[in-house]
């Protein structure tokens, strides 16, 4: 299926300034490394772990310049890409006036029963890029005045971004780089992120890991993610933002509210204020609803109760935690029928 560019643009005229990207005096982490000869180093030595792939925390241990077989996510030496474009529906502070740069990755390192993009997690709808096809997606998205890069499900593709950043950063790319994950990332992937990274915005999808073994085939999910959580705070901090609210540099946490408790949301919001930071900024997702094989669990076969987001909501603030997406009390909730 050929890439598409989203149409997520919303016809914001491009000026000269905005091609160049900010000119606020922030300069992205990356480009450090990249002077220094350090970027090009690091694409090199992930391309080598693609040889017994540690990039992610499956740890298939595979060639992935090889084989595919037993590849859990499917992807071999070249990314696949499903669609890329400014993107409007994220957080305030990414998507702004002028949109956030998303490349949307196909495939996933995770298998989620409930997974609302399946046809592209699940099912690899996209088509195989280059590293130079990458950057030149990453150097379109700041020309058109993007706010920042947004690398969506790159858990899977560290090497393949890697070798592309480098590239987009000798033609000029000096926009904050987003690692959008899943929260599934091996201490591997993030030694080589280190420094690269601006904005780290896991998923925190889960607090027990019975749940996440049955409907994420992740048993080791809790104990992986909040390692992860922990190495991507040590690196960035807390979330800063621009005098235009616009996010630079940081940690943003996503978790996404399940029916009947089964995201684990107290043990998510205690992990976060009590072991990482009270100024976590933390986005409390409403919008599940039933998708791909939901169906076939009848606890999650239905969306989430008003009462379940606001208790969600409220738990996160009875434990401290004052960054809230500002959505978070503004959101209608869609009743399933």
């Amino acid at each position: 299926m050929p890439i598409h560019r989203e149409a997520f643009y919303f016809g914001v005229k491009v000026s000269p300034a905005m091609r160049s990207g900010p000119k606020n005096g922030f300069e992205p982490a990356y480009l450090t490394l990249h002077r220094s000869g350090e970027l090009a180093e690091r694409a090199r030595v992930a391309d080598r772990h693609l040889e017994n792939c540690d990039l992610c925390a499956r740890y298939c241990r595979v060639n992935r310049k090889q084989t595919l077989a037993g590849v859990v996510c499917r992807t071999g030496e070249l990314a696949v890409v499903n669609s890329w474009g400014p993107h409007h529906g994220e957080e305030d502070c990414l998507r702004g006036w002028r949109g956030s740069g998303t490349i949307f990755f196909s495939w996933c390192n995770l298998r989620c029963v409930f997974c609302q993009n399946w046809e592209i997690s699940w099912k690899g709808r996209g088509e195989e890029v280059a590293a130079t096809d990458l950057a030149d997606f990453m150097l379109n998205l700041q020309a058109m005045g993007c706010h920042n890069i947004n690398l969506v499900s790159p858990s899977h593709v560290v090497a393949q971004l890697l070798a592309a950043l480098e590239i987009a950063a000798r033609g000029g790319l000096r926009l904050p780089l987003v690692y959008n994950s899943g929260g599934y990332d091996s201490p591997e992937a993030l030694a080589l992120l280190d420094g690269v990274v601006d904005i780290y915005m896991p998923d925190m999808k889960y607090g027990d890991a019975d749940l996440a073994k049955k409907y994420s085939h992740t048993p080791d999910y809790v104990r992986v993610n909040q390692a992860a959580v922990r190495e991507m705070h040590r690196q960035v901090g807390d979330l800063q933002l621009t005098a235009d609210n616009i996010a630079q540099r940081g940690l943003l946490v996503r978790h996404l509210v399940l029916p009947g408790g089964i995201a684990g949301t107290e043990e998510v919001v205690r992990f976060l204020a009590e072991e990482i930071s009270r100024e976590t900024y933390v986005n409390i997702m409403d919008q599940y609803r039933p998708s791909y094989r939901a169906g076939e669990y009848p606890e999650l076969d239905r969306a989430i109760t008003d009462v379940e987001y606001r208790e969600a909501v409220n738990l996160a603030r009875e434990y401290g935690l004052r960054r809230l997406d500002r959505r978070c009390s503004e959101r209608w909730l869609v009743r399933w029928p």
